[in-house]
Formats: C-alpha cells, structure tokens, sequence
C-alpha cells in the first residue's frame, strides 16, 4: 500500500471480487479499504488462499495497465531494504505518476492493426562499431561480451577529448544486436541530448526513449508506458530512468557516477550507481561506469573484482592529453613569485594570450558560489581533522574552540599533522566574477558565459572566452586552446569528505575539452602541483588517485570503505530512535552534533560486512516508533552523499 508508515512497509492480503478478475493482475494500480479509509496501493501478485482468515475486498482497479514488472517490484524492495527504507517510497520513484490521456492514447495505438510490412522494432538490427573503443586494449572485449549477451562489468575512465556519447552508442548498439535491453543514466539534461543524439545517429530513429522528469508527466508517462509494452529496448535519462523497466535488460550503464545529481533527494534516497548495479546484480546484466575521473566506489568494484578497469595504455594517454602545468610548483614560483597568491598567474594569462592570438577559444572555469564554511591550517591550508575520528572540526566564533562535526569532541590542543601549525582559519569558499576582469584584460575579444542563469551546449571555434561554472563548460567546436582552472582552493579546502575527488573530477571534465597538446591545446590549473589531485590531472590518472583515496578512507573508516548511515531529527527523537535500534556488533555511534532548525545529527558506522543489518535494524527501529505513533519524525539515510 502507498503509506509511508514503516511499519506497515509488508504485502497485504485482500480478495479480489469476480468482477475484477480479469483486470487485477499483478503490476496494476489499485484501490483498497484501510483503517476506514480508501488508499492507494499495487498488486503484487494473485495466490489461491490466504493465511488471514478474513479477508476485505479489494475496492478498485484504477488502471488495467500493468505499469509494475516483476523485475522492477524485486528491485524496488532490495534498494528499500539497502537504504533502511520502504517500498512505497521506492515505488513511488520508480513508476511516475499516472497519466491517463497518455495511456489511453498508448492503450489505442496498441489496439490498432499492426503494418504487417513493418518490423517489432523499428530500424532493424543495430550494426556494432568496434573502432570507438580501439584505444582502450578492454574495450574491444567489452563490446564482444555485451553483442553475446555476457554480464560484463567494468569501469571506464575516458580519454581526453573522447566522446563519450559516442561510446555509449556503441555499448548499447552490441548490447541491442544481441537481443537484449539497455539502461543508461546521465546526469543532467546537456548530457542526455548529447547521448539521444548518439544513440539515434547508431540505432535509427524510434529505437529508444528518454526518460526524465524534465521532458513533462505526459511525455515521461508515454515513454515510461512504451518501455513497459517492450515498445524499444533502450531507455536512456537522469535520475528517473534507474527504474526503467525495459524487458531482457543486458546492460545498465552510467556516466560520471560521481556527480551529486544522481542521488536522490527523496526518501530513501538512493543513489543512481548503487541502483544500476543492483539491477546488475539481480538481473544477471552487464553494467558500465564511465567517466573522465574515477570515484572511490567505482575504485572499490575494481579492487574487490566485481568489475574490471577499460583504461588506455600510456602512450596513448600521453598523446591525446594537453599539455598541463601548475602555477604553484618551484620553477613557476622562481619565474612568477607572485603566483602564490595571485587570482590569474602570469602563466594563465599569457596561455589566454596565445590561444586568442592562434584564433582558438579559451574555457575558464570558476567555482561556483555556495560552498558551506571549511576550517584549515592558517599556514599549509590543510583540512582541519578531528584527532578521534576523523571528522572535519568547525570553529563556533571567531575566537572559539574548535569541535568536531561528526563526534562532537572539543580538541583544543589540535596540531597540524603536515606542518605542525595549530592556527585555524575559517573561510567561506566561493566564486568570483571574472568576465569582466578578463574582458577588460583582453578587449575587444567575445566573452560568453555559462552558468546558472545560461548553460551553453556549444560554442563557435574562433577566438573567444568562455567563462563557466563547473558542470557548465560548453562544447567547443575543434577544442579549446587554453583551459583556465582558477580559483582551486574553492574546490579543495571544502569541508566535505569528497573535497579532492570533486576537485578531480571537475578539472579533468573541462580539461577533457581542450585539444591535445600537439595540437596547441594547454590546461593551467592555479594550484600546487604537489597535491595529489594535481598530480592525477597532470598525469591524466584517476585510477591511481581514486585508489589513494580508497586506501585512505579504508584507514580512517570513510566510505565507501565503510557503511555509514546518518540520523537526524529532534534530540529526543534521535536517541529514541538510537536506543530501540539493535545495532549490529561493531557498530560505532558518532554525535550528536547540531544540524539545522534546533535538529541534531549521529552518525552510525559499520564496516561493510555488517551494512545489511545496520539497514534492518534502523528499519526495524523507525518501525517502531511508528507504530507506537510518534510525533517527532526522523530522517533516516544510509551512505549520504555529503557527510559534514
């Protein structure tokens, strides 16, 4: 039933009158009588008898559309169980909300005489390219193992300048020529336009739907309905195509998993990659995770096997990366002492200088405003750690003792374990404006921006600055010259667990625009070549950053290397919740600390073997509270995206 009660989160038995016979079959939307009043609910499946000696009726049929498959109902209950959830909530993020001009127009398309000349599925059989991947030495392995129908898993970390779209036509082409379906989440809708472009220039047209909430309920609901009608085998989208129920699934992929609009900001809040790849898991399908960066979960699938690494050999890294160099290192300082500190070093804008003179376009990219408050060493800038576990420490005033956010732990002889300093500073990061310094800087050169008010799909290939935000960076055509990354500890003194790996992650998205460097193309990060995200993107390796920060957060007990789930509420809420919970053994409790609206918030950590009970006793615990009705709501989630 559709109650967000989690006590109530288990199948209900009713009968089904013989009128309604024909039309209640499993997957469809009905009515029932609950408690004196009319809810909503599904039908799970039919049985022949009951345990429950007394049965109601069931009320209503609302749609005779089987709209819930099996598979689709199996995996909503097994995300529910992973993040201490219930069905309904899943549910109701897996099936959109019912359109009934939409399916009534399906409904008669359908019932329409078929063309007999015309095929199953339009445009034939998909036609398998193999050149794309021909850099990666897997790569070609990969599209074999999916044209044969084999659950093939891997990670991919893309190459400079690489198309992704196009690879991901081309993994769903052997994916559709071995006769199964296909699944593919973007992050956001410039993605999902270069991806239906790709796809419809490989498969044909009419041989897949976009499924996003952005495109209307009419629309999403039709596109919905013809995946569950076995209409097209590809259905590609944001967030709200993880669900989609496409028949004989073979391939469930996604790009650029790190990025934090994947997850869910509804209860339970699931994030994207981890729903793929229990479909992946469920239905036996191969899966791909695909990005410039690479995430430390995507890292942890490599290193514990359950998925292999499609990277290209060195060389071929080497030849198709820009040219890449800091402003922070020794031999730019001996050059430029004032790059320490300067916004945009004499390097940057002598590499704007040259590629506006060699008529290219520049991208600079600028962090955008909003990031929380970070404390720092006042003398190397290094993140503030609690000495107990590990969590960031805030400053309560100007003046105060620092304490940690996780732990809730003062440390008043808190030392730096880089440079020994035990100064802090607090700052608020952010972004500044920067078209009109550099417009001025380089008069009579067009000065585009890209943004949140406007974000460019593309722009011309001539002399030009593009000033972006990240996430923003339009596609230039032929490349850009130069990429400006300015203003990097925006990035990498937040005070979030992901600090680095965003950091990474953004860089190489918009240094992946930038010509290689035989072809003039230059990146410039102002930024200490001696830190570790700047190594990887000099280098152009990830992996290698990825598995050093796994290897740190296995240490310190960060996930993903551990499963952590966060409890937030009123502080007699939460330690009601707490203390009717059986914890499994091992479990650490972290808290309280303060977190918004007179709320506070504990953080419970397991190691992962362990994360299967954290879920269930939580569930359990918040059952409880429920039924016994109480007032003060909890939130509950397992492996939040930020931490602090």
């Amino acid at each position: 039933m559709d109650v967000p009660l989690p006590h109530l989160d288990r199948p209900f038995d009713y009968l089904v009158p013989e009128a309604l016979d024909a039309e209640a079959q499993p997957g469809v939307r009905v009515k029932v009588r609950f408690a004196g009043q009319l809810v909503d609910g599904w039908l799970l499946e039919r049985a022949e008898s009951s345990a429950h000696p007394k049965l109601a009726y069931l009320e209503k049929v609302v749609s005779s559309v089987p709209v819930l498959s099996p598979e689709v109902a199996r995996l909503a209950r097994a995300v529910a169980d992973r993040y201490a959830g219930s069905l309904a909530d899943v549910l109701r993020l897996a099936v959109p909300p019912r359109h009934a001009r939409a399916e009534k127009a399906v409904t008669a398309d359908a019932d329409a005489p078929a063309d007999p000349d015309a095929d199953a599925r339009p445009g034939g059989r998909a036609e398998v390219d193999p050149r794309g991947w021909r850099d990666y030495p897997a790569g070609p392995a990969l599209l074999r193992a999916l044209t044969d129908g084999r659950p093939a898993r891997a990670v991919w970390s893309a190459l400079p300048g690489e198309d992704w779209a196009d690879r991901y036509a081309d993994a769903v082409a052997a994916t559709v020529a071995g006769g199964r379906g296909a699944v593919v989440v973007v992050a956001d809708a410039r993605d999902l336009d270069r991806l239906d472009a790709a796809l419809t220039a490989v498969l044909g047209a009419g041989r897949h739907v976009r499924l996003t909430a952005a495109d209307g309920p009419a629309r999403r609901y039709r596109a919905f309905l013809a995946a569950r009608r076995g209409d097209v085998a590809v259905v590609i989208g944001t967030r709200a195509a993880m669900f989609a129920p496409v028949e004989r699934l073979g391939l469930v992929a996604i790009w650029d998993d790190g990025d934090d609009l994947h997850a869910e900001p509804r209860a339970p809040y699931p994030h994207a990659r981890d729903v793929l790849l229990t479909r992946a898991q469920l239905g036996d399908a191969a899966a791909l995770v695909g990005g410039y960066a690479r995430s430390a979960e995507a890292q942890l699938l490599v290193e514990t096997s359950w998925a292999r690494e499609v990277v290209a050999d060195r060389a071929v890294v080497r030849a198709r990366t820009p040219a890449m160099a800091p402003t922070g290192d020794d031999p730019q300082l001996a050059r430029d002492p004032g790059a320490a500190s300067a916004r945009l070093p004499s390097l940057a804008w002598t590499s704007a200088r040259d590629a506006l003179r060699a008529d290219l376009p520049v991208l600079v990219q600028v962090p955008r405003r909003g990031y929380v408050p970070s404390v720092a060493c006042a003398d190397c800038r290094t993140p503030a750690r609690c000495p107990h576990c590990a969590g960031p420490l805030a400053l309560p005033s100007a003046q105060g003792t620092p304490a940690c956010r996780w732990c809730g732990r003062v440390a008043a002889a808190y030392a730096c374990p880089d440079c020994g300093g035990r100064r802090l500073r607090a700052s608020v990061t952010g972004a500044r404006r920067t078209a009109e310094e550099l417009g001025r800087a380089f008069p009579g050169v067009p000065v585009r921006t890209s943004g949140r008010e406007e974000v460019l799909a593309t722009v011309p290939g001539g002399a030009g600055l593009v000033i972006a935000t990240p996430g923003a960076e339009p596609v230039a055509d032929g490349g850009y010259g130069a990429v400006l990354l300015l203003d990097s500890w925006a990035l990498l003194t937040r005070a979030d667990l992901r600090a680095g790996e965003e950091a990474l992650r953004r860089w190489m998205a918009a240094a992946a625009l930038a010509r290689p460097g035989t072809a003039g193309g230059r990146v410039v990060v102002v930024a200490d070549g001696a830190l570790a995200p700047v190594q990887a993107l000099l280098r152009w390796d990830s992996a290698w950053f990825a598995a050093r920060e796994l290897a740190e957060r296995r240490e310190l007990g960060f996930p993903p290397a551990v499963r952590m789930a966060s409890v937030t509420g009123v502080a007699e809420a939460v330690s009601d919740l707490l203390d009717g919970a059986r914890l499994p053994d091992g479990a650490e409790v972290l808290g309280p600390v303060p977190a918004d609206e007179g709320r506070e918030r504990m953080l419970v950590r397991v190691p992962r073997s362990r994360a299967a009970a954290l879920a269930e006793a939580l569930h359990a615990a918040a059952g409880q509270r429920s039924a016994r009705k109480a007032a003060d709501p909890v939130r509950l989630q397992v492996d939040p995206l930020v931490l602090f």
